[in-house]
């Protein structure tokens, strides 16, 4: 966690770019003020979080942008974009590229202003999200396999079709009716408020926020938070320019933006007082939190806030402060609940993952449990091996976060060699579901984790880029909802081969990580 400043000199301002000049900043509180939005936005209640506020020691207020008609803050920039288009521009129809909560919004507001609006979505966009745009009656056109290519394809058909495009975040109109939603927690929190947490993708949403609080209340900070994944504007306030990132991560897709806007970039730079870096295990921790208190299940990047405010106040340690935080959209596919649940523990501290090696010998298992006492184990996997040793992979519930080193000692302590495995991620999304798969002809074997994209033909575009002389030793898939899927692979590639194997890597243009060295493949698999 760092503040701009911190991570360099003096940013040096943007070009206004679509927006306004940085002399005119002032007139973002007049189109604030003057945002078309509340014919089709509410005024969300400003909610307290008894529970977590008692948990961190702070009160934590949530900003509640997912009681939004669309289930998100987004509506409120896009039909204040559409307020200020001509009769003209219209009648001639609107265009946006999305693939999530701003294809609602877009969708809703030409409802409103009865226009047509074509949204351009990624192939790879599930049927859920389509369905949800149709309902509003936008056209949907399906191009490319990434946001950026249907983004360019959108621009195309803008200029063929005469059609006025909404961006999702860069534009002065979309980011003064985000703003609303700064002006709304001001006015219903007149008592101090210590800091005002925003999740950001393209800088939408903390831009508006932060040009109507920073200009009336300016000892309030503003604090972005992104998931470690997507970070291109922390990257970018650090570098004092805009940074393009190669690839970000699907997991808080709301907010993967692999380059923030151009005017979003100099309020951010102007503004901003300090970005947060959340985990998954974080972001899964605060989604919990949320529906402890309220009974709504967020989106990953609804809950980036939250889980900011937490990582904050433990960081700081600051006590007896008012945090909002906002939680910004609720599109949360059903099918995630189980990744989400299951990584939440391990986000809150509530559970340890190992790996022990104990002798393979009648008796040493029990000496094991016994160790263990009176702990509550939340997961166990043992297979009996030929060798002198066995490798158990358990989970026990944990109280806080350094019980996890007082557990690892006491097994270390009764002769058994320990790996807190806790933060691997490797361990925790594969190797815990293939305990006990050791191969004695696996040899010349690389391990790597991928994010194949949810499409058909993912697999077989891996399977025909592969030379066909390398061998598939080990295979694991799991989805959970999302827009891709999470696999490990196993390929017997000869050594003098590993040159070709990385350029078949780059080539695929995947996500992936190297797992060859991890201590946890080496025990397990």
């Amino acid at each position: 966690m760092s503040t701009p400043s911190q991570e360099s000199s003096t940013p040096t301002p943007a070009s206004a770019g679509p927006g306004l000049s940085g002399d005119d900043d002032a007139q973002y509180l007049r189109r604030i003020l003057n945002a078309q939005v509340y014919d089709v936005a509410i005024e969300t209640p400003l909610e307290p979080a008894p529970l977590l506020s008692e948990r961190i020691g702070n009160q934590v207020l949530l900003k509640r942008e997912d009681l939004q008609e669309v289930f998100s803050f987004k509506l409120r920039g896009a039909y204040n974009k559409m307020a200020q288009l001509s009769p003209d521009a219209l009648e001639r129809g609107v265009i946006a590229a999305s693939a999530g909560n701003h294809a609602q919004g877009v969708a809703l507001a030409a409802n409103e202003f009865g226009c047509r609006a074509v949204i351009v979505m990624p192939t790879t966009t599930p049927q859920l999200k389509i369905d949800a745009v149709v309902a509003r009656g936008a056209e949907i056109v399906l191009h490319g396999e990434s946001f950026s290519e249907a983004n360019a394809f959108a621009q195309q058909l803008m200029e063929e079709k005469g059609l006025t495009y909404v961006h999702p975040f860069d534009d002065p109109d979309v980011i003064a009716g985000q703003g609303t939603v700064g002006m709304e927690i001001l006015r219903q929190h007149g008592r101090p408020i210590h800091a005002i947490f925003v999740a950001v993708g393209g800088g939408g949403l903390i831009a508006g926020i932060a040009a109507y609080v920073k200009q009336v209340r300016p000892d309030i900070k503003v604090i972005g938070v992104q998931h470690e994944d997507s970070t291109a504007m922390a990257q970018s306030l650090a570098a004092g320019h805009r940074v393009e990132l190669t690839d970000v991560g699907l997991f808080a897709d709301g907010t993967a933006v692999k380059k923030v806007g151009e005017e979003t970039f100099r309020m951010a730079s102007k503004y901003v007082d300090e970005m947060v870096i959340v985990d998954t295990d974080e972001t899964c921790a605060a989604i919990k939190d949320v529906f402890t208190e309220t009974r709504t299940l967020l989106e990953p990047a609804g809950a980036l806030a939250i889980a900011g405010a937490k990582k904050y106040a433990a960081t700081i340690g600051c006590t007896d402060k008012t945090l909002v935080a906002v939680s910004c959209g609720a599109n949360m596919n059903f099918d995630r609940l189980r990744f989400v649940a299951e990584r939440a523990d391990i986000g809150e501290q509530r559970e340890a993952v190992f790996a022990v090696t104990i002798p393979e010998r009648p008796g040493s298992f029990r000496e094991f449990c016994e160790v263990v006492g009176a702990r509550n184990v939340t997961e166990f996997n043992y297979r009996i091996s030929d060798s002198s040793d066995a490798h158990v992979f358990v989970g026990v519930s944990i109280g806080r976060r350094d019980e996890a080193t007082e557990i690892a000692a006491s097994f270390e302590a009764a002769g058994f060699a320990t790996i807190d495995l806790t933060d691997d991620e490797l361990a925790k999304v594969h190797i815990r579901h293939l305990v006990g798969g050791k191969s004695p002809i696996a040899s010349d074997e690389l391990l790597h984790r991928y994010e194949f994209p949810e499409r058909p033909g993912a697999l077989m575009q891996f399977l025909n880029a592969m030379n066909p002389e390398w061998n598939i030793s080990l295979f694991h898939y799991r989805n959970q909802g999302s827009d891709h899927g999470r696999v490990l692979v196993g390929m017997q590639v000869p050594a003098a081969d590993h040159t070709e194997f990385d350029a078949f890597r780059a080539a695929l243009g995947y996500r992936s990580w190297d797992e060859t060295q991890n201590p946890a493949y080496r025990l397990f698999l």
